[in-house]
C-alpha cells in the first residue's frame, strides 16, 4: 500500500494556508483585507502564510493603487492550483483507505 502521508504537500500543512488556497482557487484575484476577513486572522499571521505560499510559487502577488490607496491582491498560480488539487486528492485517498 502506498504511503499517502508522504504524498501530502507540506506547503498546505497549515489550516490557514489551506484556507488561503481554498479561496484563491475559486476566485481570480482576492485582496489582502478580504482574505484576512474571510479567514478571521491577524495581519501578521496571514502575511507570514502568504509569504510562505509565494516562496513556493503557489500564489502570485499584484500590487496596484486604487485611487490613491495601495492595494495588494493575490492569485493562485497554475503550479499552486495543481499542487492544491493533488493535496486534496491525496487526502481523499487517505479517507477512503479501508483497514482490514
Amino acid at each position: 500500500m502506498k504511503n499517502f502521508i508522504e504524498s501530502l504537500d507540506k506547503g498546505f500543512e497549515s489550516r490557514v494556508r489551506l484556507g488561503i488556497m481554498s479561496i484563491l482557487v475559486v476566485n481570480e484575484y482576492v485582496d489582502f483585507n478580504t482574505l484576512k476577513e474571510q479567514l478571521n486572522i491577524s495581519d501578521g499571521n496571514i502575511a507570514s502564510h502568504i509569504s510562505a505560499l509565494e516562496k513556493l510559487k503557489y500564489i502570485e502577488v499584484k500590487k496596484q493603487f486604487i485611487g490613491k490607496r495601495p492595494n495588494t491582491s493575490y492569485k493562485a498560480t497554475s503550479k499552486g492550483i495543481k499542487a492544491f488539487k493533488n493535496h486534496l486528492d491525496t487526502l481523499e485517498k487517505l479517507i477512503k483507505i479501508k483497514f482490514n
